[in-house]
């Protein structure tokens, strides 16, 4: 897993990441690319001082991305209110998580563990993934979708419970500016 920022802040923002003043502008403005960027730095070398950073942002906002989570590169946050990624979480690259979208792990039964993510994922509004499951490449997770259960390459999930159809370009039009 990759913990450069730029990648996540030229997914956001569609823009090189640089030393000038107008990513460091971007940066203090908008709440969602701080907190990715705050994110990055403490899973480098995770200080009581970045912790705290961290907690004061997950509670003024709702972005909760635990520490153990393993995100790759290009990570996009849409709608960036009240989402949780907990503890043991994998996420690929280029994935999009929109408002209010939980991934979580279970603590008992046949899919006791966290998820573990592909590449090129958009997760839409209110949709919940739980469970030591995997989720493909190419998966488009529709809004207020309930995924617990493994989903294969190229598919779409709808519904609550979700079905799963097939769609070769799931993805196309939904994740920008890939990395």
């Amino acid at each position: 897993m990759n913990n450069d920022f730029s990648f996540d802040y030229y997914r956001m923002t569609g823009e090189k990441y640089g030393k000038g003043i107008k990513s460091k502008i971007k940066v203090c403005f908008s709440h969602h690319i701080r907190y990715v960027k705050l994110w990055r730095n403490a899973n480098g070398k995770m200080t009581l001082f970045r912790k705290l950073r961290l907690h004061k942002y997950a509670k003024k906002y709702g972005l909760e991305i635990s520490a153990s989570a393993k995100i790759g590169k290009g990570l996009y946050l849409g709608h960036p209110y009240n989402i949780t990624v907990g503890c043991g979480a994998v996420i690929g690259d280029n994935v999009n998580l929109h408002k209010e979208c939980t991934i979580g792990r279970e603590n008992r039964g046949k899919r006791k563990g966290a998820p573990h993510i592909g590449n090129c994922v958009s997760v839409g509004i209110n949709s919940t993934i739980v469970g030591n499951i995997k989720i493909g490449n190419n998966v488009l997770i529709a809004p207020n979708s309930f995924v617990n259960f493994d989903v294969p390459d190229n598919s779409v999930v709808i519904g609550n419970p979700g079905v799963i159809h097939h769609k070769e370009n799931a993805t196309e039009g939904y994740i920008a500016f890939r990395v």
